[in-house]
C-alpha cells in the first residue's frame, strides 16, 4: 500500500466503537471515518430508518460496499458497523487494508449501556436482554477472528483509546499484516512483523493472554532472543519465566518433555501459564507438545526464528517429538492462540539456514501457487512476501483437513524421501535441505510414471539449486532409504503414501508405489555408497 495502514475498529453495539475511534483518530493525527455515519449521510435517513424502510439486506450490501471502497484507502481510522465484519469477505476485505481490532464487553455491561436505548434495531424484540445475549453468541466467532481484541469492561474511555493507540502505533511500527487460521472449534491469528518480537507481551495481550509466561527456547536461539523476548513480556506487566535446551534435533524427545513439565511444576506454574515456543521447528515441536500435556493442555504461543518454522511448523498444530525409531512419531494436535511472525528474527541467519528454510516455500509454490514458484526462480524476492504466500498455501490445506485426513497429506510433498535421508544422516542434514532432495526425487519419479512433463524435474532442481540448496541425495544404500520410509507416519494400510508433481500449482496423492519400483528408483537416481 502506498498510503499508511488504516485502523479499523469494530465490535458488538455498545462497545464504544465510534467514542474510541474518534479520540484516536485525534491522537494519531488522523482523518475519522464513522462508517454507520457515512451510510446514513449517503442514504438520506438514520440507520434505524434504512432497516424499518429498506430492510437489513439491502442495508449490509451498502455497508460491504463502503467496506471495499474504504479498504481501497488508507491512512484512515475507522469504526464500523456491528454487524460489518461480521461478513467474512468484509473482514478480509478491511484486514488487507491495516490493523483491524475488536472491542468486547461482557453481556452484562453491554446491556447496562444499551438498555435504555431505542436506536438499536438489531434489537428488535420484547426481550431485548435476552435478543442481545443471543445476537452477541451468534456473532462471537466472527468477532473472535479480528487479531487484536480490547475488553472494554470496567475501564474509561480514555483508558480502551490508550491501548488502541498502542496498538496501531505497533503495527505500522513493524509493518504488521496479519492471517487468520480456522479450524473446528475456533481461529488464530498469525501476525507478520518486521521488529514484532519487541511487542510481544502486548500480542499476547491482543489475545486476552494475561498470566504467567513460560518461554521454551533452545542454547542458540536463547543466546540471542531470550532477552529480548523476557523484556517484551514484562514490559506489558506480564510475569515471565524462560526455561532453555540443548539445541539440535538429539533434543526433541520425551525426555525434553518431561524435563520441561517437570520444570513447569517446580516453579509453580498452572493452568493460566502460556507456553511461548522461541525457535525453530524442534523448539515449537517440543514446546508445543509440552503445552499439549501440561495439566491436560496450557495456551500456547509461537515465535518462530527460523524460515523454516515461519514457513511451515509454526502453523498447522501438529506438534511432535522423535524416537529412536523414527521421526514425530510422538505428538498431537495443539492449536496455538497466535503466532507471531518477526522477519528480524532472520536477518542474521547464516545464508545455509535461511536457503534451508525455503524449500519449504519450492515445496508450497509447487503444491498450490505458481507465482511463489516464479518468484523464487528469479533473480531477487522479498522474503516477507515469500512467507506469506507460502502461509497461504498452508492455511487453505490445514482449513480444508485441520487433522490431517485427506487433503493435508499433499503437504508431505518431498517428506517421505526427505525424512528417510535426515534419519540416515543422524540428523546432521538439515530438514530443508532434505526436503529439497525430496522435492527432486518426487520429480523424478513422477516423470518416470509420466505423470508430468520432462522439463519439470529440471524447472525443480535449478529453482533449489538458485537458493543454494543440495539436489542430489547423499550416498545411501537404497534398501537402507526404504527401510527408513517405512517407519513413515503417511504410511497407510503398510503401503507408502507418496505426493507427486504433475505440474507448478499441481500435485498428486499416490498409494500404489511399490517398494520394488522404489527399489529400482533409487538405484537409478540415488547416490550408491562406496
Amino acid at each position: 500500500m502506498n498510503a499508511p495502514a488504516n485502523l479499523v475498529i469494530t465490535g458488538f453495539m455498545g462497545s464504544g466503537k465510534s467514542a474510541v475511534g474518534r479520540l484516536v483518530a485525534e491522537r494519531l493525527g488522523r482523518p475519522f471515518v464513522d462508517m454507520d455515519a457515512v451510510l446514513a449521510q449517503r442514504l438520506g435517513m438514520s440507520v434505524p430508518d434504512v432497516f424499518a424502510r429498506l430492510g437489513e439486506r439491502f442495508f449490509r450490501r451498502e455497508e460491504a460496499a463502503l467496506c471495499r471502497e474504504l479498504a481501497a484507502q488508507g491512512g484512515m481510522v475507522i469504526a464500523t458497523g456491528g454487524g460489518a465484519l461480521v461478513d467474512r469477505a468484509n473482514r478480509e476485505a478491511m484486514a488487507a487494508s491495516g490493523t483491524l481490532v475488536c472491542l468486547t464487553a461482557s453481556a452484562d455491561t453491554l446491556w447496562e449501556r444499551l438498555s435504555g436505548t431505542l436506536d438499536r434495531p438489531m434489537l428488535g424484540s420484547a426481550d431485548r436482554r435476552a435478543r442481545l445475549e443471543t445476537l452477541l453468541a451468534a456473532r462471537k466467532p466472527a468477532y473472535d477472528e479480528i487479531p487484536h481484541q480490547v475488553s472494554t469492561d470496567g475501564l474509561a474511555l480514555e483508558q480502551v483509546a490508550s491501548r488502541v493507540e498502542q496498538i496501531a502505533r505497533l503495527a505500522d511500527a513493524h509493518r504488521e499484516r496479519s492471517l487468520v487460521v480456522r479450524y473446528p472449534g475456533g481461529s488464530y491469528p498469525i501476525f507478520l512483523t518486521h521488529g514484532g518480537l519487541a511487542g510481544l507481551g502486548s500480542y499476547l495481550q491482543s489475545r486476552r493472554l494475561c498470566g504467567p509466561v513460560l518461554v521454551i527456547t533452545d542454547s542458540n536461539v536463547g543466546r540471542q532472543w531470550a532477552d529480548p523476548a523476557r523484556a517484551a513480556i514484562e514490559a506489558a506487566g506480564l510475569s515471565c519465566h524462560l526455561f532453555s535446551f540443548a539445541a539440535g534435533e538429539s533434543s526433541k524427545n520425551l525426555q525434553t518433555v518431561q524435563n520441561l513439565i517437570e520444570h513447569m511444576v517446580a516453579t509453580g506454574l498452572g493452568r493460566d501459564t502460556t507456553v511461548v515456543a522461541l525457535g525453530g521447528g524442534v523448539v515449537g515441536d517440543t514446546a508445543g507438545l509440552v503445552a499439549s500435556l501440561y495439566m491436560r493442555g496450557v495456551p500456547f504461543v509461537q515465535v518462530p526464528t527460523s524460515v523454516l518454522a515461519m514457513i511451515d511448523s509454526s502453523v498447522g498444530a501438529k506438534v511432535a517429538v522423535d524416537l529412536p525409531v523414527g521421526k514425530n512419531l510422538v505428538g498431537a494436535f495443539k492449536q496455538p492462540h497466535l503466532v507471531l511472525v518477526d522477519t528480524a528474527l532472520v536477518d542474521t541467519l547464516p545464508m545455509a539456514e535461511r536457503a534451508a528454510g525455503l524449500a519449504e516455500a519450492v515445496k508450497a509454490g509447487i503444491i498450490a501457487d505458481p507465482k511463489l514458484f516464479e518468484m523464487l526462480e528469479g533473480e531477487s524476492y522479498e522474503l516477507g512476501e515469500v512467507i506469506q504466500r507460502s502461509l497461504r498455501v498452508k492455511i487453505e490445506v490445514v482449513e480444508a483437513d485441520p487433522f490431517e485426513r485427506d487433503r493435508r497429506a499433499v503437504l508431505n510433498l518431498g517428506h517421505t524421501f526427505a525424512h528417510a535421508y535426515e534419519a540416515l544422516s543422524h540428523y546432521s542434514l538439515r530438514h530443508g535441505e532434505a526436503v529439497a532432495i525430496g522435492l527432486v526425487l518426487a520429480a523424478r519419479l513422477a516423470a518416470s510414471r509420466n505423470l508430468c512433463a520432462e522439463d519439470l524435474t529440471s524447472r525443480v532442481r535449478a529453482c533449489l539449486a538458485r537458493l543454494g540448496l543440495p539436489t542430489e541425495p547423499p550416498a545411501a544404500a537404497p534398501e537402507a532409504v526404504i527401510a527408513a520410509m517405512r517407519t513413515d507416519k503417511k504410511r497407510l494400510s503398510g503401503r507408502l503414501r507418496l505426493v507427486l508433481p504433475l505440474g507448478i500449482g499441481s500435485v498428486r496423492v499416490v498409494e500404489d508405489v511399490s517398494e520394488a519400483e522404489l527399489l529400482q528408483f533409487l538405484r537409478e537416481n540415488g547416490a550408491a555408497p562406496a
